[in-house]
């Protein structure tokens, strides 16, 4: 869901959890959705680089100190932008998505104004569900709405007989990203984690409990994992389309993966996150961001180590970062750490956010790399004016 993810991933709290990285823009991914996507010229990642030499951001990824901290939000790119909201008029969010020359601009607006240390594909994580052939809205105040849940065997029979699309405008959106803001300033890919975007469909649309989805990967475990399968080989398109285009990390986001205990995600979901991240380079830094999933930090770190030599953990704002550091130390882990700024500090004054901010600094400072964020995506209503003042403010710590 973020940074770049849209408003699916971000459904208002009334209607599902808000979280996810790209509500706005978020990402779009599809290895073999590809087939058009042009070569950079330059290594997916680049930890061959020096540090020295390094984007700050891509440096901390990879486990290195650097001159201050870096920082980007997900959904950056997005809502709380007028630029966006113009740039946007007369358009859908799926038809802004899928315009690659109006996704790039709505992608690099951010960077523009706040001057943040990555960019985020502005796509959403239906995309690849659309990319698909299967029907998907988006509806004001609602959020993503399936035509066709998907409840049975049979369901999941129908559904997954559909191959992955063209993922190209996705892989074009990337390069043009990329054409713009050159080396210093890095494109980060994302997609929506398979059990969030199985959740959706099973669901038909956002769930307080996703008791339907948690209740089929029990009830008919065989049909669930063939669906997750299916959700997984489509994340894994999307995810190729962007870093063929020049993405130089990825982040999956599962927004509802809280709802889930330890057990039923090690078993029911977490071979299928690392199967979407499988055809990845190792080199390409890989973040794993859950929403409300403090209870998940070690599987969720190990879904990412399995995948990436550069794993990073994800955080949200209900724990603390000390916390996470403690519960991976007790499971043999160390990684970077990104995040976890509470987004309720981005409306309380500018000593209460300093105050925060100085304190997450501070407590990355004792994880092996640490990337700033938000413990959530930007809230629709922030005004830009803070997370320009914020970004200074990281900068000069």
């Amino acid at each position: 869901m973020t940074e770049q993810t849209s408003d699916t991933e971000f459904p208002p709290p009334s209607a599902a959890d808000p979280d996810s990285p790209g509500a706005d823009p978020a990402g779009a991914d599809s290895p073999s959705a590809v087939s058009g996507g042009a070569d950079t010229g330059r290594p997916a990642a680049s930890s061959g680089e020096s540090p020295a030499t390094q984007p700050a951001i891509l440096a901390a990824m990879t486990g290195h100190r650097t001159e201050h901290p870096p920082i980007w939000f997900m959904r950056q790119a997005g809502r709380s932008l007028p630029e966006y909201r113009q740039a946007r008029e007369g358009t859908t969010m799926l038809e802004s998505c899928l315009d690659p020359a109006l996704a790039a601009e709505i992608t690099c607006q951010p960077v523009r104004r706040h001057g943040v240390d990555a960019a985020v594909l502005y796509s959403d994580i239906m995309v690849p569900l659309v990319l698909a052939g299967v029907g998907v809205r988006i509806e004001p105040g609602v959020g993503p709405v399936l035509d066709e849940p998907v409840r049975t065997a049979a369901d999941v029979d129908a559904l997954v007989s559909r191959s992955p699309g063209d993922a190209s405008p996705v892989a074009r959106e990337a390069q043009m990203v990329v054409q713009e803001l050159g080396e210093r300033t890095p494109l980060i890919g994302f997609s929506g984690a398979p059990f969030t975007i199985a959740a959706y469909l099973v669901e038909g649309g956002p769930s307080r409990d996703h008791l339907a989805a948690r209740s089929m990967m029990h009830s008919d475990p065989v049909a669930w994992g063939r669906l997750m399968d299916w959700v997984a080989d489509l994340d894994a398109d999307f995810l190729s389309a962007q870093t063929a285009g020049g993405a130089r990390a990825v982040q999956l986001f599962d927004s509802w993966a809280g709802s889930l205990s330890e057990a039923d995600y090690v078993r029911h979901v977490a071979p299928h996150s690392t199967r979407a991240l499988s055809g990845l380079d190792r080199d390409l830094p890989v973040v794993h961001f859950g929403v409300n999933a403090t209870h998940l930090a070690v599987p969720f770190a190990r879904v990412a180590a399995a995948a990436s030599d550069h794993p990073v953990l994800g955080v949200d704002h209900r724990t603390t970062l000390d916390h996470v550091l403690a519960s991976l130390m007790v499971g043999g882990l160390t990684m970077p750490l990104q995040g976890n700024i509470n987004p309720a500090l981005l409306f309380a004054g500018t000593e209460a956010l300093e105050a925060e901010t100085r304190a997450v600094v501070e407590a990355g400072r004792r994880a092996p790399g640490h990337i700033v964020n938000l413990g959530h995506g930007v809230p629709a209503n922030t005004d830009p004016a803070t997370l320009t003042r914020l970004v200074e403010f990281v900068h000069s710590l």
